[in-house]
This record gives C-alpha cells, structure tokens and sequence, in this order.
C-alpha cells in the first residue's frame, strides 16, 4: 500500500488503489496463465515467493535498472540471450487485454518484426520483437503521451504490425466509468 498505482491513488485513496492494483494483477494472471508460451514475471522490488503468482507456471525475475526503458530494455536482451525468438512484455495495468489478444501479438511476430499495443493515453501496454532494438528503450519520456509517437519513429523503417488501441489505468480518469470498479471506489459516490 503506498507504493502501488500511485497516480491512481491520488484520487481514490492508497487503499483502494492497492486493491485496483491487485484485482488488475489477478486478471493478468486469468489471461497469460494459459498461453502456451513460457511466462515470467519481473518484479520492481524484490522477487516475492509464494504470491499470486504460480511458480510452476511464472518464471519470477527481478527488474534490474534506474527507470523503466533500462528494465524493459535488460528483460528483452535477456531473453534473447536465453534463446527466445519472439518476446512479448505487457504491463500488469490492462483491464481491456485479453487471452486473444496476446495470441494475436505472438501471431503477428511470425511475419513481423515488430508489434505494439498503443494505449490510449499515447503510450503503449504492449510491446514485441523478434531482436533486440535497443533505440527502443532510450531517450524517452516514461509515462508520457510522447512514448508511442516516440517509439514509432524509432521503428518507422521496421516491419511493423499495430494492436487495436486500448486503455491501461493510471488515472482515476480511466475507470471511473467502466462497471467492475465501482466496487473499489464506492467512497468516492
């Protein structure tokens, strides 16, 4: 508490935020559990053992790097490291993602080079290769509406596939409206 979705939490409170937070982690795990792909998680703070997250099917690591370009940045050139030919990285923030849609982004790396989810608020909530790019994860303003205008232009030359746009949940802004929240911002009324 405190220290989760803290723009969020601005608004409704570090309590409820928390439990945004965690109904927001249960629902990434419901739609990545049953891909049939291998699945880590990379933890900001430290690697937590015996959480939400199954250990027979969650490989955990821990984040390495000062901000957020640096962490994807080490996740993806470890993986490539390790072998793996297509990568994915979504945040843990994606009410509107789904099962279906992370089949599709695997799919679309099969003739792509590159795929992203662009979020509504001009960032993006997914993001896949088949190699390493690493202009992707430097000079850029995390948390911004620049992101995705950003990392476009990094890969305006690149083979290319785009997501449907979708909403991630950083501000109150963004759930106020949509039903399966009201639960956690009931105060607020």
């Amino acid at each position: 508490m405190g220290k989760c979705k803290t723009r969020l939490a601005a608004t409704v409170g570090d309590e409820a935020a928390l439990k945004v937070y965690l109904f927001l982690l249960k629902h990434t795990i419901s739609i990545t559990e049953d891909l049939p792909v291998v699945k880590q998680v990379h933890y900001s703070v430290k690697v937590r053992p015996n959480d939400l997250w199954n250990e027979a099917t969650f490989i955990k690591k821990q984040q390495i790097g000062d901000d957020l370009g640096i962490r994807m940045h080490r996740a993806f050139q470890q993986g490539f490291e390790d072998g793996y030919k297509r990568i994915i990285i979504i945040g843990s923030d994606m009410f509107d993602l789904d099962q279906q849609d992370l089949e599709e982004a695997f799919s679309a790396l099969n003739a792509n080079d590159f795929v992203i989810g662009p979020a509504e608020d001009g960032g993006y909530y997914l993001l896949g290769m088949r190699s390493l790019k690493a202009e992707l994860f430097q000079h850029k303003n995390w948390g911004t509406s620049s992101v995705l205008k950003d990392t476009l232009s990094n890969l305006k030359n690149e083979n290319l596939h785009l997501l449907q746009q979708k909403n991630d949940i950083d501000h109150y802004e963004d759930i106020k409206g949509i039903e399966v929240f009201q639960q956690f911002l009931n105060p607020l009324k």
